[in-house]
C-alpha cells in the first residue's frame, strides 16, 4: 500500500484543474497515487484530465452531488494510508514538497502542513493544541492536511453541507474522536483563494449554527455564541434576531432600510402639504 493518495476535485475550471494536475506530475517523486474526479464538466476539462492520463491513476468525470459527494467518491476508491484533496486551483508548493510530506507520514491520524494563500502569499499558522475554542473562530487548512483514510471512512464528509463539512469533520475527528495528529513546519500547497468556500461566507455561518446543534451539548453550543458575540451574548429571541440579521448582507438591508424611510418621509411631507393647504374645516 502507498502512503499517500492524492485527490483532485473539479467542475467547470478547465484552467485551475491544469495549474494543479501540472504541480502533481511535475514532483521529483511520484511514489504516489493521484486521482482526478470530475463532475461531469463541459468546459474541456475532460480534456485535460485525458492529456495528463498516463500520470493518474483513477479518475472519473460523471454528475455529482456537489464537492463533498466528490470528495467522498475520492476517498472511496482511494488505497493508501493517507488522503490529500489537493482541489482544481490548488497547487503543490514546490516540486520536492511530496517527497517531503511522505517521509514524516509516520502513524499520527492527521497531519498539517502550512498552506499559502495566493492572493497574499500569507501562510495560515495553526497551533500545536487545536481545541473547541481554536474551531470556534475558524476552519484549519483543508489543502494541506493529511489525514487517514480509515479516519475518513468512519467521519465521511456530510453531503447535505455546502460549505462547511469539512469544519465538521475536524470537530468529530479532533474534538469528539481525541485522534493524533501533528503540525508540520512546511508550506505544502498554495491556496486559490477563489473558491466557495471563500465566497459564501453568510452561508458557512448559517451551516456551521446546523452542525453545532447537532453535535454540541446546548451549553457547548452556547460558549460558541459567548465566544463570538461576547460574554453578555445571551440566548433570547432578541440576540438571535440581531445575529440572524448580521449574516444577511448589510449593504442591502441598510439601502433597502433607506428606501423605506425615504419615502415614508416623503409621503409625510406631502400629507402635511396638503393638509396645510386644504385644513379642516369645521
Amino acid at each position: 500500500m502507498k502512503k499517500l493518495s492524492i485527490i483532485t476535485i473539479n467542475y467547470n475550471n478547465r484552467d485551475g484543474l491544469r495549474e494543479t494536475i501540472e504541480s502533481v506530475v511535475n514532483q521529483t517523486w511520484q511514489d504516489f497515487e493521484y486521482i482526478v474526479i470530475d463532475g461531469g464538466s463541459k468546459d474541456g476539462s475532460v480534456e485535460v484530465i485525458k492529456e495528463f492520463a498516463d500520470h493518474i491513476d483513477y479518475w472519473v468525470s460523471e454528475p455529482d452531488k456537489g464537492i463533498y459527494n466528490a470528495m467522498n467518491k475520492g476517498i472511496a476508491v482511494a488505497n493508501s494510508e493517507y488522503c490529500q484533496f489537493l482541489n482544481s486551483g490548488d497547487t503543490l508548493s514546490d516540486t520536492n514538497v511530496a517527497k517531503c510530506i511522505v517521509s514524516v507520514l509516520d502513524g499520527k491520524a492527521i497531519y498539517f502542513a502550512r498552506t499559502r494563500f495566493m492572493d497574499t502569499f500569507e501562510t495560515i499558522t495553526i497551533p500545536q493544541q487545536i481545541t473547541m475554542r481554536t474551531l470556534y473562530k475558524r476552519s484549519l487548512p483543508h489543502p494541506s492536511s493529511y489525514i487517514q483514510r480509515q479516519l475518513l471512512l468512519k467521519f465521511p464528509y456530510d453531503e447535505t453541507l455546502r460549505i462547511v463539512s469539512d469544519w465538521k469533520f475536524w470537530i468529530q475527528a479532533i474534538i469528539l474522536e481525541n485522534c493524533s495528529y501533528d503540525i508540520l513546519d512546511l508550506i505544502a500547497v498554495d491556496f486559490d483563494t477563489n473558491g466557495i468556500s471563500a465566497k459564501q461566507k453568510n452561508i458557512a455561518l448559517t451551516e456551521r449554527d446546523v452542525v453545532l446543534k447537532q453535535l454540541l451539548p446546548h451549553r457547548v453550543y452556547i460558549d460558541y455564541f459567548h465566544e463570538i458575540n461576547g460574554i453578555n451574548y445571551t440566548d433570547t429571541d432578541y440576540d438571535k434576531l440581531f445575529i440572524e440579521i448580521r449574516k444577511r448582507n448589510y449593504r442591502k438591508i441598510i439601502y433597502f432600510t433607506t428606501v423605506i424611510l425615504m419615502r415614508f418621509f416623503a409621503l409625510f411631507k406631502k400629507s402635511a402639504l396638503f393638509i396645510k393647504r386644504y385644513p379642516w374645516q369645521i
